[in-house]
C-alpha cells in the first residue's frame, strides 16, 4: 500500500527523515526486483550487488516522484530501478566484445531470415544463415543469456545511440512528438510479442507482464528452468530483429 500521508508530506517539505521513511517502505520492491534479475545472471554476479546499484535508482525515483502524477509510485520507481541495476552492470563490463559481437550476428539473422521468409525463423533456418550447426547454435543462445536482462537497453542498431527506453514517456515535460512515437512503438512491440511462436510468448508473457521468475516460469510450463532460459533468450533476439527494423521506419 502507497504511503500517501508520507508523500504528501516529503513532496511539501523534502524532509530527509521523512525520504528515510519512505526508503524503508520501499526497500522490499528493490529487493524483489534484484532477485528477479538474478535468476538472469551468472552466479557469480552477487545479489546484493544489484540491490546496491537498484538502491541508486529508489532514491532518484523519490526525488522526482510527484503525487499529482496520478501514477502509484511502484510503477514510477521500477524502471529507474532497473535502469540503475543495468547501469552497474554495464559498468562492471563482464561481457566480452566477442560475446556482444555474437549477439549482434544473432539479432541481424533473426530480423534478415524473418523478414525474408515474413514469420518466425526455425532454429535450423538461423544456424543455417550463421553458418554453424543447430548444436553450436544451442550453445551460443545459452553463452548470451546473461545479456538479455540488459538487451532491450542497448541500441536498437550500430548506426543508432538511442535505445527503446530513450522513447519513454516523461510525464515531467511532456512531447507531442515523443507521444507519438512511443505509442508507436508500443503498438510495435505489442504486434512483434503477439507474433512470437507460443512457447515464446507464454514466456515473455510471463515474466514481464506477470513479473514471475524463470524457476517460476518453468513449473507452470512444466519444463526445466534451462529450457525456459533458452526459450526467453530466442525471444528476445527475435523481438530484437523485429524492432530494429521498424525502428527505422519510425524515425523516417
Amino acid at each position: 500500500m502507497e504511503p500517501m500521508n508520507l508523500w504528501k508530506e516529503f513532496f511539501l517539505k523534502k524532509d530527509p527523515a521523512v525520504k528515510e521513511k519512505l526508503i524503508v517502505h520501499y526497500i522490499s520492491l528493490v529487493q524483489k526486483i534484484a532477485k528477479k534479475a538474478a535468476c538472469s545472471l551468472p552466479s557469480y554476479i552477487d545479489q546484493d550487488d544489484l540491490s546496491s546499484y537498484g538502491i541508486f535508482g529508489l532514491l532518484e525515483a523519490i526525488d522526482r516522484y510527484n503525487p499529482d502524477f496520478g501514477i502509484p509510485f511502484t510503477s514510477f520507481a521500477v524502471k529507474r530501478i532497473k535502469g540503475s541495476i543495468i547501469d552497474g552492470l554495464r559498468k562492471e563490463d563482464r561481457l566480452p566484445a566477442t560475446l556482444r559481437k555474437r549477439a549482434r550476428q544473432i539479432e541481424i539473422a533473426y530480423q534478415k531470415v524473418e523478414t525474408q521468409l515474413c514469420r518466425n525463423a526455425t532454429d535450423e533456418e538461423i544456424a543455417t544463415e550463421l553458418g554453424i550447426s543447430q548444436e553450436d547454435l544451442a550453445k551460443w543462445l545459452k553463452s548470451l543469456q546473461y545479456i538479455t536482462i540488459l538487451s532491450l537497453d542497448e541500441p536498437l542498431s550500430e548506426d543508432q545511440d538511442t535505445s527503446l527506453k530513450d522513447n519513454i514517456y516523461n510525464p515531467e515535460s511532456p512531447n507531442p512528438m515523443q507521444i507519438m512515437i512511443e505509442n508507436e512503438i508500443k503498438g510495435i512491440l505489442t504486434n512483434a510479442v503477439e507474433s512470437l511462436p507460443k512457447k515464446e510468448k507464454n514466456v515473455i508473457s510471463l515474466y514481464y507482464f506477470h513479473d514471475l521468475s524463470n524457476k517460476e516460469i518453468a513449473k507452470v510450463l512444466e519444463v526445466s528452468p534451462s529450457r525456459i532460459s533458452q526459450l526467453h533468450t530466442k525471444a528476445i533476439f527475435r523481438l530484437r530483429g523485429k524492432l530494429s527494423q521498424n525502428r527505422k521506419h519510425i524515425l523516417m
